[in-house]
């Protein structure tokens, strides 16, 4: 069949790395892409906002099936308007897309059927939500309602920063994404990405992955939408997997269902390891960014049958199955990232880093100018080492990012070191 992967970033050039590789797609059309997807397919350019545009190069095309990428086509409602035209997507509808689109949605969904989670409130006025932080105190979290790119969080360590949280995201400081907010309280413990195919009822664990959301070494400066990411991620024992399927992932599919709004597409659960169990942070309704850079290449199975038998409703008769081997991805990013990033710089000796062995390169914010590939975004590109180990994975990834001239960009050199420490004793 042919299938249309929408987005632009390095989670999309790694979907399109790997559904290219299926023996079920003859033509994969991305839209819009980036130089690095040319080479799984043909970029394409849809105004993505025109649902009906969508529906129409469906039809042209022969379109069998739909990936949507990012969050913000799903959460105004592109996989309704493609159902509605009986065009196959693998992605929620507008109502489930909350659980991403709004933080108080998700939260409230805790609530109602016990699954466990940070303590908050949600706020709507300044006055309010500072009242609520002096009565409990610092450090606490202080998050934008709507979507904000994955920079819609400040981890206030005193009274002060939350207030001035408070107040940057009250003025417009995350347009209107900050028009509400919610407060959690500080969770203890080691985060960890878990995602799960879904199918409206049935869930498909998959490999676990970690990220590291500071721009800085040693987890330090402001957040960011992932500086890198590693898989599989140590703390994700199976026992701790089957905990989190039974007492997060399974209870908010039926939550989803006995409210009308049946969860379909890829469901990736931001977690806190605590000393009391996993603990929802929050939901995203799509691949993670960039953890889909390593899942991708330590997945051994097809990939498109998967995406299929949740579009259907058969996701029980599925099964994937993964390499033991470990993955880990460095993201370049351009200098001034995550305040603000500077366009233009020209990139060299990438493909010195492609000839690498055990490395891939994904592309997110490149374009090219001229003969030149240019950086055109906050996070750069993404370098994949796979090894038997997450530290020789580290190894492979370091000197491949070595390999490539950029002077107009940047990294952490630390990516992976709570699983590194680990292997180490």
């Amino acid at each position: 069949m042919n299938i249309l992967l929408i987005g632009s970033g390095g989670r999309e050039h790694a979907l399109a790395w790997a559904i290219s590789a299926s023996p079920l797609c003859d033509t994969l059309f991305i839209a819009p892409g980036n130089p690095g997807t040319k080479a799984c397919g043909e970029n394409v350019v849809i105004d993505v906002a025109d649902h009906q545009a969508v529906v129409d190069f469906c039809r042209l095309q022969g379109i069998g099936l739909v990936v949507v990428g990012p969050e913000g086509p799903l959460v105004a409602g592109i996989a309704d308007d493609l159902r509605a035209a009986g065009i196959k997507v693998f992605g929620p509808s507008k109502a489930a897309a909350q659980l991403e689109g709004s933080k108080g949605f998700t939260k409230e969904l805790c609530a109602q059927f016990n699954i466990p989670t940070a303590g908050f409130g949600r706020f709507s006025t300044a006055d309010t939500a500072k009242a609520y932080v002096a009565r409990q105190g610092a450090p606490i979290v202080i998050k934008a309602d709507g979507l904000a790119a994955g920079k819609g969080v400040v981890m206030a360590q005193t009274l002060d920063e939350a207030n001035d949280a408070i107040d940057m995201m009250f003025s417009g400081g995350m347009g209107a994404a900050g028009a509400e907010i919610v407060i959690e309280e500080w969770m203890l413990g080691e985060e960890a990405s878990f995602f799960a195919i879904c199918d409206g009822a049935n869930a498909l664990p998959l490999a676990s992955a970690q990220d590291h959301k500071r721009v800085g070494d040693g987890d330090t400066g402001p957040n960011t939408g992932g500086m890198g990411a590693y898989s599989p991620a140590p703390v994700m024992t199976p026992e701790l997997t089957q905990r989190v399927m039974n007492e997060i992932i399974h209870p908010t599919l039926a939550g989803m269902a006995k409210r009308g709004t049946p969860f379909q597409g890829v469901l990736f659960a931001g977690l806190m390891i605590t000393t009391e169990g996993p603990k929802l942070i929050e939901y995203n309704v799509r691949f993670g960014d960039p953890e889909c850079e390593v899942l991708m290449p330590r997945l051994m199975s097809d990939i498109v049958p998967a995406l299929l038998a949740a579009c259907d409703g058969v996701l029980g008769s599925v099964d994937l199955r993964w390499k033991d081997e470990a993955a880990l991805t460095v993201v370049l990013a351009a200098k001034g990232y995550p305040a603000k990033p500077e366009a233009g710089s020209v990139i060299r000796k990438l493909e010195a880093a492609e000839a690498l062995v055990d490395v891939l390169v994904f592309h997110a914010g490149t374009a090219m100018k001229g003969p030149d590939l240019v950086a055109a975004g906050g996070r750069v590109l993404n370098v994949v080492g796979l090894g038997k180990s997450v530290s020789e994975a580290q190894a492979k990834a370091y000197k491949a990012v070595d390999a490539i001239d950029w002077p107009g960009g940047f990294c952490r050199r630390d990516i992976g070191w709570q699983a590194v420490k680990r292997e180490q004793g």
